[in-house]
């Protein structure tokens, strides 16, 4: 008999053309627990829904002809040019790949974009900007504000472009579908615990023992000067017991900023044009129109949906971004068109970072660059900056206007 070897075509071609198929390879890669970490919602998951189903509320309005033979994709954020409107979104750690951070800001220097960096991360700020990425540093409000002071000069001495303050996150427990289980630190003992749920993964398992070691755990951003870095929960105690902050906190943690770097400022997590006038009375250079992704306050309306009230109000004297269910370029399109200057992208980058490392992100960008450049063609642009409502088909009640 005459044995034939198969080859998996995945292996020999890892390329994928869609950020949907990253997800279903980071699906079929990680283990349960941790993929499930990827996609939870808070409560019934109403938000992180509306997030993604709300773009396709919206169409798009091509022209037959006279289409543009070369288009430019760059902008600029907080004064860093970036070659699409298409920046990465800070995120907690990032285990689902032994090179986690480093990897994703070095994707983001190949494909000249910028690199959000968590103070939760699983990488220092130190060992991120080495990349070459230009990396926004982003932080909660958590601790004193000595401690704070300490985290911001120490991000801004490893060569930070910018600040990103995170407000718009609750840590909801509370999903109809269960909280996926995130341990305190992952050592021989946990790993044996969880064996039966990682055991189905030895190719996950397998990259981390290569790499030296177990998924980290630890916020090494959140290290005292000369002490160790703290563990997730360690972390999301000093969250939790840190009084939340007043429009005065906020307006000091931008004036220190941009007293001790001279760089900008970014407010993330936006819903209401009354907060959206607040932020610029507090002179942020920026705000993120956000629901954190669906994992704050679940029934909050669609990021893409309070753009443009937003944006109407306060773009002209401030920036204005959106995050959330960004998974094509089309959707970068209709929020750019919507007044948005870029978006930022979270599970999108994950699940191409669990799926092939830095190749996988860099995928990702691809992907949704082609997308972006697609919805330029068929409207007949040259530059993104062309695009704007009048290239879409919104709804009657498509849009949200919270707090006028």
């Amino acid at each position: 008999m005459l044995l034939v070897k198969v080859e998996n075509p995945w292996k020999q071609n890892p390329w994928f053309e869609s950020v949907a198929v990253a997800q279903e390879r980071a699906r079929k890669r990680l283990p349960q627990p941790v993929y499930g970490a990827l996609v939870a919602g808070s409560e019934r998951g109403q938000s992180i829904a509306d997030n993604e189903s709300a773009f396709m509320e919206l169409g798009l309005a091509p022209h037959v002809a006279g289409q543009q033979g070369e288009r430019s994709q760059a902008t600029s954020v907080m004064g860093q040019d970036i070659s699409l409107p298409v920046i990465i979104s800070p995120t907690g750690v990032q285990a689902v790949h032994p090179d986690g951070e480093i990897a994703v800001a070095r994707a983001a220097a190949a494909r000249g974009t910028i690199m959000g960096l968590s103070n939760f991360a699983s990488k220092s700020v130190e060992e991120v900007t080495a990349t070459g990425a230009t990396t926004f540093f982003q932080m909660y409000w958590t601790g004193d504000r000595d401690v704070m002071i300490q985290r911001m000069e120490r991000a801004r001495a490893a060569g930070a472009k910018g600040l990103i303050a995170t407000l718009d996150w609750s840590f909801s427990m509370g999903r109809d579908w269960g909280s996926p289980e995130i341990p305190e630190k992952v050592d021989v003992k946990t790993m044996i615990r969880m064996a039966p749920k990682v055991a189905t993964k030895p190719r996950w398992i397998r990259d981390f023992a290569r790499s030296g070691g177990f998924p980290d755990l630890t916020a090494p951003n959140l290290a005292p000067p000369g002490g160790a870095a703290p563990t997730f929960f360690t972390a999301y105690y000093e969250w939790m017991t840190t009084p939340p902050p007043t429009w005065d906190d906020v307006a000091w943690m931008r004036e220190h900023w941009t007293q001790i770097s001279g760089m900008p400022f970014m407010l993330k997590g936006v819903c209401r044009i009354d907060d959206a006038l607040r932020a610029v009375d507090a002179g942020v250079t920026a705000i993120s129109v956000s629901n954190h992704g669906g994992n704050n306050l679940d029934g909050t309306p669609a990021a893409i949906r309070m753009v443009a009230p937003i944006a109407s109000k306060v773009g002209d004297q401030i920036e204005v971004v959106m995050d959330g269910g960004i998974r094509r370029g089309s959707d970068v399109a209709k929020a750019v068109a919507l007044g948005a200057r870029a978006v930022m992208i979270g599970r999108a980058y994950l699940w191409g970072l669990a799926a092939n490392g830095q190749a996988g992100v860099e995928n990702v960008l691809d992907v949704l660059r082609g997308g972006v450049d697609s919805a330029l063609l068929g409207m007949g642009h040259s530059s993104i900056h062309d695009l704007s409502p009048d290239d879409l088909v919104i709804p009657a009640g498509f849009h949200r206007e919270l707090g006028v």
